[in-house]
């Protein structure tokens, strides 16, 4: 029988024709230490090397790096597969064309170690994360100040309020394995936006948090076919109105949720979801946005009247959902001048 200790923690890198910039994300994990896992999950590529790229990192670490070569599957899939694999006590998603900072990523692994070696599994720890804008050459660092304690293990009921922008995203989560397998939660194939699932379906199985105040994640941003460009969100509206309704699904708000202050959370964030897919809808403003907008909002009444009625009088909804011609001109030149002073897109 292995007495082998687990790894620390896994960097799943989904790869889909990536080999013009796998290697510096890879290489901006590896220095962690033998105790680290990089699973580098192939997801079908086949108009670059990647395949290979991914087969040489592999045999050159056999200790650290695995590889799973699949079908196609999509970011959600590759996320998926590379859970099932994952060996390490923690689990951080790393996309192919963002990296991490080394000393930041060294600190985090310092506190994970410490973490494991006194018996006190912290179930999400948060590191700040920076936008990278390609086209601005600027940066952007998204903390997480106010809205939660520093270096200190607390509970939900021990957050703050969180401000515009803080949401705690993929790039910013560190989930204890066995909390996202315990979650149930399932990614859906061949769709975009699924970060937004991976970290919303799992917080209520999050008992214990730790915000950790270093720059960890460089989220590279501004490329023209990049999923986040505005203009490819709203040709896969479908999509991001897909990963509403998952999200609409998953809990009746607040009422499922135990802690008052987590239920808040996830309701700003929901409707964060809400106003966007309402706002991409609006910007496309043809019958079939405008239809699945509309869908999008039977859907939510039919999930549960009273979190609609709710949901539908928060801010940042009442802002997006305006019917009129007049109305969707007014949201969108609030957008426009969100995108201005947030730089996101």
């Amino acid at each position: 029988m292995s007495t082998a200790r687990p790894k620390t923690i896994s960097f799943v890198i989904p790869c889909y024709n990536s080999a013009a910039y796998m290697d510096a994300c890879i290489e901006s994990i590896l220095g962690g230490g033998r105790d680290i896992e990089i699973i580098i999950v192939n997801d079908g590529s086949t108009k670059d090397n990647t395949a290979e790229k991914a087969d040489e990192w592999a045999a050159a670490h056999p200790d650290i790096i695995k590889v799973i070569h699949q079908e196609n599957a999509g970011h959600g899939g590759a996320v998926m597969a590379g859970l099932r694999a994952a060996s390490g006590v923690y689990f951080k998603v790393v996309d192919s064309d963002d990296w991490l900072d080394r000393t930041a990523r060294d600190l985090l692994l310092a506190k994970l170690r410490g973490f494991i070696a006194g018996d006190n599994l912290v179930d999400l720890v948060v590191c700040n994360y920076v936008y990278e804008h390609v086209q601005t050459g600027s940066q952007k660092v998204i903390r997480y100040r106010g809205a939660l304690p520093t270096n200190k293990i607390v509970g939900w009921d021990e957050i703050g309020v969180f401000g515009p922008g803080q949401n705690i995203l993929m790039h910013a989560a560190i989930f204890r394995t066995q909390v996202l397998r315990d979650s149930g939660l399932e990614l859906p194939k061949h769709t975009f936006y699924v970060d937004n699932i991976f970290v919303y379906v799992p917080l209520p199985f999050v008992k214990t948090l730790h915000y950790l105040p270093v720059n960890l994640y460089r989220y590279f941003i501004g490329r023209e076919d990049q999923s986040v460009n505005e203009t490819v969100m709203i040709g896969r509206l479908d999509q991001q109105m897909r990963i509403t309704n998952i999200m609409v699904d998953a809990y009746v708000l607040p009422d499922e949720i135990p802690s008052k202050r987590l239920a808040r959370y996830m309701e700003g964030y929901l409707a964060l979801i809400i106003s966007a897919s309402s706002m991409f809808a609006a910007i496309r403003s043809d019958a079939e946005a405008l239809r699945m907008r509309k869908e999008m909002w039977e859907h939510l009444y039919a999930k549960d009247a009273k979190m609609a009625k709710r949901l539908g009088r928060h801010p940042l909804v009442l802002g997006s959902n305006l019917s009129s011609q007049p109305g969707r001109k007014a949201s969108i030149a609030l957008y426009r001048l969100a995108q201005r002073l947030y730089h996101f897109n």
